[in-house]
């Protein structure tokens, strides 16, 4: 399945939520104050929040009037311009090599999934991949990540159950560095922001990280289930307080109608949406694009 495919299929939820009623609001055929009113009640259940969706309609409103305009494909072209422009409001993330890319999130939002789609999307790109089990704390999460190396081919870093997490983060530098890898990627523990002691181990990663590769590109992406709408920001605002958060990677996107989650992210928080996941297989991750997203919802 080609990449515009796949992303229609993930947001196919997403854009029936949103298109049909979008459609029944426009058949009115008034910009008034009804129609205002009714598209942000259908930009806050699509979860663009509720101060996006208040600034998105505002600047509808003056677009139309400053515009003059009158039919039902010209409302839609200007609402599809100021989404677009709301979803290029965070700084992009260009990659440079090498990288190492922190993988960190709460339980159950698909973290070791996610970093053998990364992977493979990598390795695609002929760049050198090797993963980093830092999860020391999850059981068995180790043998999780291994599995997704052995389908990736991708070589992995790992010490046993229990072990310190920034002592494997530092043996996969030095290796890494003794193999010129393009990219290293590190699973952490999942954990909640209220969990002081996990949240310091991931301070620990970061200086090892710093002190050890301070040559390297350094990114921190948070894995976020698309699924919890809203939740999605507290999760970012609370890891950003302990460690910088660079990135989104976006999962399950063809699991909810909430989609419009992405907009505010961006515009709320201005972080990067960075990649999302449009479905099961190992090739099933893509880069985000703010004009495919938005030519999606419609």
């Amino acid at each position: 399945m080609g990449l515009f495919k796949k992303l229609a299929s993930a947001l196919k939820k997403t854009r029936e939520a949103f298109a049909r009623k979008f459609d029944a609001i426009l058949s009115h055929g008034e910009l008034d104050d009804d129609f205002y009113d009714e598209l942000e009640e259908l930009l806050i259940s699509c979860d663009m929040g509720v101060k996006t969706s208040v600034e998105i309609c505002e600047n509808l409103r003056l677009y139309a009037r400053k515009n003059k305009l009158r039919t039902a494909d010209e409302v839609k072209n200007a609402l599809k311009v100021i989404l677009s422009e709301l979803l290029s409001s965070a700084p992009k993330i260009e990659f440079s090599y090498p990288t190492i890319i922190t993988i960190i999130g709460v339980n159950g939002v698909g973290k070791t999934t996610t970093i053998g789609k990364l992977a493979k999307y990598f390795e695609d790109k002929k760049k050198s991949v090797t993963l980093v089990a830092a999860d020391t704390f999850r059981a068995a999460a180790s043998e999780q990540l291994s599995l997704w190396a052995s389908k990736t081919k991708t070589r992995i870093i790992k010490h046993a159950e229990g072990a310190d997490a920034a002592a494997v983060v530092f043996d996969g530098i030095s290796s890494a560095k003794s193999k010129n890898t393009d990219v290293l990627i590190v699973d952490t523990a999942g954990r909640l922001h209220t969990k002081t002691n996990l949240m310091e181990e991931l301070k620990k990663i970061n200086k090892v990280i710093d002190r050890e590769y301070p040559e390297a590109q350094k990114l921190s992406f948070i894995v976020l289930d698309a699924t919890t709408g809203q939740n999605a920001l507290s999760q970012i605002t609370a890891f950003n307080e302990f460690v910088p958060i660079d990135g989104i990677v976006l999962t399950k996107l063809d699991g909810t109608a909430k989609g419009g989650v992405v907009v505010a992210i961006e515009k709320e928080l201005k972080k990067p949406v960075v990649f999302v996941g449009t479905g099961e297989s190992v090739e099933d991750i893509d880069e985000f694009n703010a004009e495919n997203f938005v030519n999606e919802l419609f």
